[in-house]
């Protein structure tokens, strides 16, 4: 074999080597839907329990605050895969407390929800007036 073709084939070997590598690297992270549910099994299974006030709700999402050691967080969570969790009328959770689950390596990954477990708590019937 000349030089010429020696190297093309080592080219073509790396580059097919590169490219199973980025392939199994992609299949192994998984899509983000895939990496949020994830994030929010680990959550549940290794955090620990807090306290925290529903400030907003979104159409997919939950903004929420929280405090660990002396430190406020704020922090928002997507919740549009677990659409069917949340109560309706969620509009009247605000200003409500809420369970939070946090790291606590990292106390700002926290969740309120997860496919396993809820945070949100329930809350009385509106008062009919009259």
């Amino acid at each position: 074999m000349t030089p010429i073709v020696e190297v093309a084939l080592l080219l073509v070997a790396t580059t097919l080597l590169v490219a199973v590598v980025v392939f199994i690297a992609w299949r192994i992270r998984g899509n983000p839907i895939e990496r949020e549910r994830r994030r929010r099994l680990q959550v549940n299974r290794e955090g620990r329990l807090g306290d925290g006030t529903i400030t907003e709700m979104a159409r997919d999402a939950i903004y929420y605050s929280y405090s660990v050691g002396g430190v406020e967080y704020t922090a928002s969570q997507d919740t549009g895969q677990l659409r069917d969790r949340i109560p309706p009328e969620a509009e009247r959770l605000i200003g409500h407390p809420v369970s939070i689950k946090y790291e606590s390596r990292n106390p700002a990954n926290s969740i309120v929800l997860c496919e396993e477990w809820s945070g949100l708590r329930a809350i009385r019937p509106a008062r009919e007036t009259g």
